[in-house]
This record gives C-alpha cells, sequence and structure tokens, in this order.
C-alpha cells in the first residue's frame, strides 16, 4: 500500500511557530497533505485543538511532540514521539521539568547576551516553551540594538540566533535534561515511536551520523527522519539506506514554523529522492 502524502514535523503559538495549531492543519491540508504530525517542542498541549482540526479538515493527524535532547557533548539533537498518548501524566510530568529546564537555560542566555552588550528583554511564555527563537526575536526587536544591529549585517531573528545562539556561538548556553536515552524511553512508555529528526541539521559528516544512528538504534530508536528540507539527495540516500539495514523507520518533513519563516514556510517542501518512506505504526 502507497504512503499517504505526509508532512510528519510542523510547529504552532504552542512553541516556535507562529500560528495556532487549527491554523497549521488548516494549511496542511490545503497544501494537500494527507498525514500530519503537529511536533511543538517539549510540550503537547496544543493536540487536541489539532485533533479537532483535523477532524473537519479530513486530514489524519498524529499526536506527537519534539524533544530536545543531548547526546555526551553533543547538544540540542531532537527525538521526535509519534503516536504518544498525550494526555499521559508520566509524559506531561517530563514534559513540564523539561520546559522548566528550558526556561532556565533561556534566562542563562538572555544574561549571557546582556554581558555581550545587548539590550535584552526575556520574554514571559508563562508554560509554553522558551526556546531560542523566542530570545531571538525578542532581542531583534528591541529599539536599543537598532544600530548594532544595522552595524553586524544581522538583517532578521533567524541570523541574530545564528550568529549568538548556537552551540560554539558566544551567547549559547546548554540545557541538563534530557538525554538521548531519556527522551526515547519517555516516549516508548507513553504508547509512542521515537524518530531522530533532521540528523544533518545537527551533525555535518556523514559517518558522524552513521555513527549516531547505529547508537541511537541501539538504545532503542524506532527510525530516522531520513528525508528533510535541508537534506541532500546523497544526505538522503545515505540514512535512507542506514535505516534500511537496521530496520528503522524512515520519516520526513518540511518542518513548518509558519508561512513568513525564512526557511521553513511551506508543507511537503522536501524530496523523497526515488526513496521509498517507511513509516510503520505511524500511518
Amino acid at each position: 500500500m502507497a504512503a499517504p502524502t505526509f508532512d510528519l514535523q510542523s510547529h504552532s503559538t504552542w512553541s516556535d511557530g507562529t500560528l495556532r495549531p487549527a491554523e497549521v492543519v488548516r494549511l496542511a491540508r490545503e497544501a494537500g497533505v494527507e498525514l500530519l504530525a503537529l511536533t511543538d517542542h517539549d510540550t503537547v498541549d496544543g493536540v487536541d485543538e489539532a485533533l479537532a482540526a483535523a477532524e473537519r479538515e479530513g486530514l489524519r493527524l498524529v499526536p506527537a511532540t519534539e524533544l530536545s535532547a543531548l547526546d555526551g557533548d553533543r547538544e540540542d539533537l531532537h527525538v521526535l514521539g509519534y503516536g504518544i498518548d498525550h494526555r499521559d501524566p508520566a509524559l506531561r510530568t517530563a514534559l513540564h521539568r523539561w520546559r522548566e529546564d528550558r526556561a532556565a537555560r533561556g534566562v542563562r542566555m538572555a544574561a549571557a547576551m546582556a554581558e555581550l552588550g545587548w539590550a535584552v528583554e526575556l520574554p514571559d511564555r508563562g508554560d509554553k516553551p522558551l526556546g531560542r527563537p523566542h530570545l531571538a526575536q525578542a532581542i531583534f526587536d528591541h529599539p536599543d540594538n537598532r544600530m548594532r544591529l544595522q552595524c553586524e549585517g544581522l538583517v532578521n531573528f533567524s541570523q541574530l540566533l545564528e550568529a549568538y545562539l548556537v552551540p560554539g556561538r558566544p551567547g549559547y548556553r546548554r540545557r541538563s535534561v534530557p538525554d538521548v536515552t531519556e527522551a526515547i524511553a519517555v516516549v516508548h512508555a507513553a504508547g509512542g515511536v521515537a524518530v531522530w529528526a533532521h540528523p544533518f541539521w545537527d551533525l555535518a559528516a556523514d559517518a558522524d551520523v552513521l555513527e549516531a544512528i547505529d547508537r541511537f538504534s541501539a538504545l532503542g530508536l524506532d527510525g530516522v527522519e531520513a528525508f528533510y528540507i535541508t537534506h541532500t539527495e546523497h544526505q538522503t540516500r545515505l540514512v535512507a539506506r542506514r535505516c534500511t539495514q537496521l530496520g528503522l523507520l524512515r520519516t520526513g518533513s518540511a518542518d513548518f514554523h509558519g508561512p513568513d519563516h525564512v526557511r521553513f514556510n511551506r508543507f511537503r517542501a522536501f524530496s523523497l529522492y526515488g526513496c521509498g518512506p517507511a513509516l510503520g505504526p505511524i500511518a
């Protein structure tokens, strides 16, 4: 049976997207998506709204989330959890704890940016995840930073984020929990399957990606996002081939964040490059 037209990563205002979950679902349906996942970072609070919208729009939505995880010295690898029981108390407790850690990291990064001379007013997100895009947007929008932004040639908040708030940059501070093993375990305990998101977004070298796939598979990982908007044909085929060898799921997404996002602004903007997906229980 052919796989449905799928796009298995998208974000709403519950994390770092710009649209409500219902609007995300509506645009996905207009783009021809038949199987969608709302994967807000460290939260499932938008899933019920998305499920109701999916029923109205006539597409299938998989309850999901995207977990930021540590892997030794490597920081911020993302583990997608699909088919989870999004009302599971243990899952919600873990997500709340991880959002608190994310918020504390945001405070440390705001302090670091202030030490670097930027005017910073940390946005109040309540219990919603506080991510680096929110901090970057707040700094970019602050009027006292306008001249410095012009001098450094930073024309949008994404460029500011990449210049200051990614690993190795001066404003970045790492999280403390969870690691990849814990993220996989929490997804499994909630009845879901765990998939490593956008491997070549996190790592650059072919050998490093393959080594990580092998190691994560041994930890219980169920699949890898082989098909991704920034993956080249070589990268896609490399990941798909290793997943086939290990019996792992092969998923994909355009990582939709909103129609005005610099990069992640439309559904289905990824290629299979002739490789077949393997969605397993997700489909």
